[in-house]
């Protein structure tokens, strides 16, 4: 994985509430078995016409040529639904490296930590501000010290994060790489039995 310390970007606003892991990534595209390739399959059914990739709907946010950006903003209860992992996946192989939302379903959260997405949790009224900035407003999140700001107003909010989780993507590292990061004091623990 790589490491994710900061992120400023501009941001696609997705004004859709409970969006589920089957809008996310359509079962009919879990076949393959790697990572690579689910972006071009993200929110698919919302983004072309009868599933045809030369009709793209104009009037779905990732077709719009004035939004762009690392970071993908998100109605409440974002990622509800299956415990697919292949969400995440094509949230990662899009582009994206943060998701915010005022709330995540846990498994979906999980899996985004899993695979280097952070998932950033705010409040209601922060979200509403948010989506009230314009295509090239951008936002700014600063994993170690746990904000998230709006750059052209100031305004920021902490979030949350599992203290484990937050030490795997400031690093870079999934369980494994964590794991090998502690052998000194592995062994230093196992000299001692």
């Amino acid at each position: 994985m790589q490491s994710l310390q900061t992120i400023t970007s501009k941001f696609i606003p997705l004004r859709i509430e409970n969006v589920d892991t089957d809008q996310i990534i359509p079962a009919r595209f879990l076949k393959a078995t790697t990572k690579d390739g689910f972006g071009k399959n993200l929110f698919r059914d919302w983004r072309y016409e009868n599933d045809d990739e030369t009709k793209p709907k104009a009037d779905f946010v990732l077709n719009q040529a004035q939004y762009s950006g690392a970071i993908l903003v998100a109605a409440k209860n974002f990622g509800c639904g299956s415990s697919r992992e292949h969400a995440a996946w094509s949230i990662l192989d899009y582009g994206f490296k943060v998701v915010v939302s005022s709330f995540f379903a846990d498994i979906f959260k999980n899996n985004a930590l899993n695979n280097g997405v952070l998932p950033v949790t705010v409040s209601d009224a922060f979200l509403q501000e948010i989506f009230a900035q314009g295509p090239n407003d951008s936002l700014s999140v600063d994993l170690a010290a746990q904000t998230i700001t709006i750059d052209a107003t100031g305004a920021f909010e902490t979030f949350e994060i599992n203290a484990y989780k937050k030490t795997c993507l400031l690093n870079g590292y999934d369980d494994i790489d964590y794991l090998l990061s502690m052998r000194e004091e592995i062994a230093a623990f196992e000299a001692k039995k």
